[in-house]
C-alpha cells in the first residue's frame, strides 16, 4: 500500500485504504470513502491507481485494479468495481456503478445512477442519469462469462435520461439516442434514434437548434477541436 500522505490523516479524513493504491499525493478525497477495496481473488495485488488531480467524493467505492486517468471525478456513492479503466477529465456521477471491465474514454460523463458493465465508450460521450448497458444477452445463463459482452459506443455520442443499450450493440460515432430509448441494435454514426425499440428518425445534422445559439445542435462539438 503506497501513500504519500500520512496515513493517520486519512483515516481522519474518514478515507479507508483497504488495497494498494498509488496516486494519493495529488488526489482530492472527500470522505468517508473506501479505496482499493479486495476483488473477488485473494491473490489479485493490482493497485489501484489515481492519476493527477482525481476527485473522490464522500461514500464512493473504487477496488484496486482501476484505473482513473488525470482529473477524474468520481461522485457520492459510486461504485467503481475492479478492471475499469477511465479517461483523463471523465466524471462518474453519484450513485452510479461501473461493474468491472468497463473501458472509458476520455471527457466523457456518466450521469446520477448510470449502470455499466463490459462497456467500451469513445471519447466525449455522454450518458444521462439512469442510463443502463447490459452484457449478458440470455440472463440468468450459468455461461454468462463465455460470452459476455457489452455495448461499443463511438465518439462524441450522447444517450438520453433513462435509455437502456442491450448487449453487443454498437453506437456510431456522433450518435443521439433519446430519452428512455431501449437500443436493441447498431446505430449507424450520426444518427437520432428514439423509442422502445429504439428506431432511426434522422440525420443528427438535421435537427435544429431551439435556443437559435448555434445553427445546429452539437456544432460547438467542432468549434471546442
Amino acid at each position: 500500500m503506497t501513500a504519500a500522505r500520512p496515513l493517520g490523516e486519512l483515516e481522519a479524513m474518514g478515507v479507508r485504504l483497504m488495497g494498494p493504491v498509488e496516486g494519493l499525493e495529488s488526489a482530492l478525497l472527500l470522505g468517508p470513502c473506501v479505496l482499493g477495496h479486495p476483488t473477488r481473488d485473494p491473490g489479485d495485488a493490482t493497485p489501484l491507481r489515481l492519476g493527477t488531480g482525481v476527485t473522490i467524493r464522500a461514500f464512493a467505492v473504487v477496488y484496486q485494479g482501476v484505473e482513473l486517468g488525470d482529473d477524474v471525478q468520481v461522485g457520492h456513492g459510486a461504485l467503481v468495481r475492479e478492471g475499469n479503466r477511465i479517461g483523463a477529465g471523465s466524471s462518474i456521477g453519484s450513485q452510479a456503478e461501473l461493474a468491472p471491465g468497463n473501458v472509458v474514454g476520455d471527457r466523457c460523463r456518466i450521469h446520477s445512477g448510470c449502470f455499466l458493465s463490459s462497456t467500451v465508450l469513445g471519447n466525449d460521450v455522454f450518458c444521462g442519469p439512469h442510463v443502463v448497458f447490459t452484457d449478458d444477452p440470455h440472463p440468468p445463463c450459468p455461461s454468462y462469462l463465455s460470452c459476455v459482452g457489452g455495448a461499443r459506443v463511438g465518439d462524441r455520442v450522447s444517450i438520453g435520461a433513462g435509455s437502456v443499450v442491450a448487449p453487443g450493440v454498437s453506437i456510431g460515432d456522433g450518435s443521439l439516442v433519446g430519452a428512455g430509448s431501449v437500443v436493441t441494435r447498431d446505430v449507424p454514426r450520426g444518427s437520432v434514434v428514439v423509442g422502445n425499440p429504439a428506431r432511426f428518425t434522422k440525420e443528427r445534422a438535421e435537427l435544429s437548434c431551439q435556443a437559435a445559439i448555434y445553427g445546429r445542435p452539437y456544432e460547438w462539438q467542432q468549434l471546442q477541436r
